[in-house]
């Protein structure tokens, strides 16, 4: 056996492992509360400005939700994004190119970059809330 096939078999293990680690368990974001006294509207306004921010495309409007696509040189996420004006719940709707698979367990597992993209996503929506709330009370 040559000396490169004998290199390759013996990084292949560790390859295949450290692409397994570019996966983290998909887990929804836990729902933002509205701040009192916020419209539907407003909260929409929030949502979407968010969204856009982040770079999402908004796909569908409803009058309780959005559904929001992101789209990079080679995969896409979707979105849905429910709300009223008690709180907003993100869910993840599909994939590609993002390692997304369900295990034998049931167990959801994700790019490690989407989770990411959800943490700053929550975040932006939470700050536009405060946001409008704040010049509400004005």
């Amino acid at each position: 056996m040559s000396r490169s096939r004998m290199l390759l078999l013996l990084l292949l293990p560790l390859l295949l492992l450290t692409m397994a680690f570019r996966q983290k368990p998909l887990i929804d974001p836990p729902p933002i509360d509205v701040p009192s006294g916020l419209t539907a509207v407003q909260v929409g306004k929030a949502v979407k400005g968010a969204l856009i921010g982040r770079g999402w495309a908004v796909t569908a409007e409803q009058a309780n939700g959005i559904d929001s696509t992101l789209t990079g040189s080679d995969y896409t996420a979707k979105i849905h994004v429910a709300f009223d004006t008690r709180q907003i719940k993100i869910s993840y709707v599909d994939s590609t190119n993002l390692k997304y698979e369900v295990r034998k367990d049931g167990q959801r597992m994700i790019h490690t970059n989407y989770m990411g993209w959800m943490k700053y996503l929550s975040d932006d929506i939470g700050r536009n809330l405060q946001l409008i709330s704040a010049g509400a009370g004005s």
